[in-house]
Formats: structure tokens, sequence, C-alpha cells
């Protein structure tokens, strides 16, 4: 891969120590967490409620000072009221004294109202208090179990944000771009690894989304220093160290030399059955003459043996001789 591959890929490792760091936090800082938003929910309902009781408590003390006001007017009125000397000026007293206590009632209902809204928002603070009180102290003892341990692991993530800075740094402008645009979308998780599901065909496909990925995508990977995406999922592909050239590239096995075959003796014509036979006779009858030329028919001593042959034709044929003389043979 291309430098600016290279650098993309170190980039993506240190994120993923990060978040795998911060996870680790917020794992064991989730029952504190959840304990804080307790506690702080809480705090604020406690606040808004010790508001709406001040509140109500203000709004009875003032229907009280006001009831206190007509009451002090009323008692003005009705001492000008006797001092008045005529009708006239009495009913007109009469009528303003009369008008001030319609509204003093109408102010000692409104401070009863408040008086007993206070009343009321007083018993549930208390009761939002308590709350209070005790998730505080599960806070309190769940901070001391955890101990240290929630030092450490904010220490690991103050360790590698500087790493991580660095890494960002290293990359180019036009890959930093396209890192944090991805990164924005699949929450951190930018790049994807390539796979090659079958070592015997060469095949790729992305290792997040199993999208079957055409052979160019890994030689622009590998000759180029191209950004390439996932046709599907969008993320940045990368070739992970566990698939070089050797086990990405099928290479085809080389066939072995086929043998050299001799060449089979040709088959003998076959022959009509006809002249075999007489080619066998033949051949029977050269045999049988061969054998009797061999043997000497005239062994020594047959000749003394042999009769005496008076008629010379006799002994030239082989054939009897007819005689002249009817009825008989020669001898």
């Amino acid at each position: 891969m291309g430098p600016t591959n290279i650098a993309l890929v170190k980039l993506f490792r240190v994120d993923q120590d990060l978040r795998e760091a911060q996870e680790r936090y917020e794992t064991a800082a989730r029952s504190v967490r959840l304990l804080e938003r307790r506690v702080a929910e809480l705090t604020a309902k406690s606040d808004a409620t010790t508001k709406a009781l001040r509140e109500q408590q203000a709004k009875a003390a003032n229907f009280e000072l006001e009831i206190k006001t007509r009451d002090e007017k009323i008692e003005k009125l009705r001492a000008q009221q006797s001092t008045a000397r005529t009708n006239k000026d009495y009913q007109a007293f009469l009528t303003e004294i009369n008008t001030e206590k319609v509204d003093k009632g109408k102010a000692e209902d409104e401070a009863m109202k408040a008086m007993e809204s206070a009343e009321r928002i007083a018993a549930e603070l208390k009761v939002v208090q308590g709350q209070l009180g005790e998730e505080q102290a599960k806070l309190d003892e769940t901070r001391g179990q955890l101990g240290g341990r929630l030092a450490e692991l904010q220490a690991d993530i103050d360790r590698i944000k500087p790493l991580r800075a660095a890494a960002y740094e290293a990359v180019p402008a036009k890959g930093r771009l396209a890192y944090d645009r991805i990164a924005d979308r699949h929450d951190g998780d930018a790049m994807a690894p390539m796979e090659k599901p079958d070592p015997r065909y060469e095949e790729y496909g992305c290792g997040t989304c199993n999208m079957t990925l055409v052979t160019d995508v890994y030689n622009r990977l590998h000759s180029r220093d191209e950004v390439v995406l996932c046709p599907n999922c969008g993320r940045l592909m990368y070739i992970p160290a566990d698939l070089p050239v050797d086990v990405a590239v099928h290479k085809p096995k080389e066939e072995k030399p086929k043998a050299v075959r001799k060449p089979r003796a040709p088959k003998a014509e076959k022959v009509d059955k006809s002249a075999a036979g007489v080619g066998a006779a033949v051949n029977r009858q050269t045999s049988a003459k061969a054998v009797v030329d061999s043997v000497d028919l005239e062994p020594e001593g047959a000749a003394a043996a042999a009769p005496d042959v008076t008629d010379p034709s006799e002994a030239t044929t082989g054939e009897p001789v007819v005689s002249d003389t009817p009825g008989g043979t020669a001898g």
C-alpha cells in the first residue's frame, strides 16, 4: 500500500485503541454515571420544588399582607363613618367598607389556597430530599468501591490521545477529509479490511459488510497510493497483514510434463478365413513333406528283403498287370 493508506491504517488502529479504552472506562463508570445522573435529576427536582414552595409561601404572605392592609382600611373607614354628618356620607362610607370586605374575603381565599399549595409542595420536597440523600449515599459508596480503577482507565485514555493526534497529523489532508467524513457516518468505524474467502480463487470481499469486490480493488491498493471505498458500505478499504501478495494473488499450479507414450505395434490385418484355411493346409503339407523327406525310407538291408519284381511295368507303376488270358490276372 501507498503512504496515504499506511498512514490511514495507523490512524484507524490508534482510534480503535482509543475507543476500546473509552469503552472500558465507560463500562467501569456506568454504575457511577447512572447514580450521578439520578443524583443530578433529584437535585434539579429538589431545587424546582424548593422554588415552587418559596413562590407559594411568598404568595400566601402577600395575601396575608393584603388582608392586613384591608383590615386597617376598613377600620379607618368605620372611624370616618362614625363622624359622618349626613346620611349620604354615611352610606358612602358603608359602601366602601363593604367593598373592602369583599376584596378582603377574596384575598383570604387566595391566601388559603397558597398556604395549602405550600404545604403540599413542602411534603413533596421532603420526599425528594429523602431520595436525594439515599442516592447520594449510594454514589459515594460506589465511588469508594471502584477506588483508583477509574483513575487508571482515564490515565490510559490520556496516554493514547497524543498518539492519536500524531497519527492524524501524519495523514495527508485529502485522506483526513475522507476519514473524518466516513468516521462520523459509521461512529468511528471508518475502515474495513479486505478478505479472501477462498484461497483457491482470486476473489475478494469487504471484511465489514461482506460485499464481493473486484480484483482491481486489491491491485489498486497494493500498487497505487489511492483512497479506495467499499461500493456497498462506503468504508475505506485496506489490505490486512494476513493477506500478503503470495496469499492474495492466486497462482495456478505448474503442470507436470506428460509422459510420452510409445507407439503401439500395428495390429495384424484380418485375413479371410478361407484364405487362412488354404494357407494352413499348404503349411501343413509342406511340414509333412519336410518330415517325410527327413526320414530315410530305405534302411540298410531293406533291398534283400524286398520281393523280386519280374514285370517291369509292375515294378514301375506299382499297379497289377492285366493278362491277355481271359479270366485271370498275371501272376
